[in-house]
């Protein structure tokens, strides 16, 4: 072998290594892990199949689903028990609520209609349609209702008229995250249960990238080794006043007031 085509060599084989050991920059960042601990346990009734959870003025709310179970209620956090409860017409099913200044409005799932009541009565006040193929969870940013409908999209509209303001993408490390539920705002973030697991993501509304991942799983199999049928994982709700978080399931016989890391 000649002397420059040895170097040359060389070189070369140094110069592949050094690109192999390169640090890759470019990859998406992965989200925190959230940890958590459950605070309290409260009773939740069985016959719930819940779609919604949320605090209004702290007073808890809960929707449930399931044509002919489906209804809006005022819930007795100690006891579980409905303090206030309308049923849904037996043809919809219910799905998210959210209230803003006073007024509930509740998705249905498959029907394209939503409903608007009076937070004090429960009176109707109206209904609305909205822009995406199904209704999932819904919560607000105070000024936005946002809402999701089973796929890795959400959907940002204006109150009252419930005119679509923009769509936003949901994604993880780069990749669209499906499944995104029931959800509930938190201090900036989006906090969403994913249907058909134990996650609550916590998401960031500007760019729809997953930020925080909490895997609640040791809740979910407590309950459902002693209550064989419980289904998925579904509510979550936030009291601004206390700062108390809560997340139950869907037929759940507990809700649990949980406190998360980040």
């Amino acid at each position: 072998m000649k002397p420059i085509f040895a170097l040359l060599l060389v070189i070369l084989i140094v110069s592949c290594n050094n690109d192999n050991d390169a640090p890759a920059t470019d990859l998406p960042k992965g989200p925190a892990i959230i940890t958590y601990s459950v605070i309290n346990t409260y009773p939740h009734d069985t016959s719930s199949f819940t779609e919604g959870l949320l605090v209004y003025k702290g007073d808890l709310y809960e929707s449930t689903g399931l044509q002919g179970k489906s209804k809006i209620m005022q819930i007795d956090l100690k006891t579980g028990k409905a303090i206030r409860s309308l049923p849904l017409e037996s043809q919809y099913f219910g799905e998210g609520i959210v209230i803003v200044n006073d007024t509930i409005y509740q998705l249905t799932y498959q029907e394209k209609i939503g409903f608007m009541y009076s937070v004090k009565d429960f009176r109707r006040l109206g209904t609305f349609t909205f822009a995406s193929p199904e209704g999932w969870g819904m919560t607000t940013d105070g000024t936005q209702i946002i809402a999701s409908d089973g796929t890795s999209n959400l959907y940002f509209y204006q109150p009252g008229t419930f005119k679509l303001l923009r769509t936003q993408a949901v994604s993880e490390s780069g990749g669209l995250v499906a499944n995104i539920n029931e959800l509930e705002y938190i201090d900036g973030f989006i906090y969403a249960n994913q249907w058909q697991s134990s996650y609550v993501l916590k998401i960031d509304p500007s760019n729809g990238e997953v930020v925080g991942k909490s895997d609640l799983s040791d809740i979910f199999n407590r309950v459902k080794t002693n209550h064989s049928y419980v289904d998925f994982l579904n509510g979550i709700a936030y009291d601004p006043q206390t700062k108390k978080i809560y997340v139950t399931g869907k037929l759940w016989p507990e809700l649990y007031e949980v406190q998360f890391s980040k």
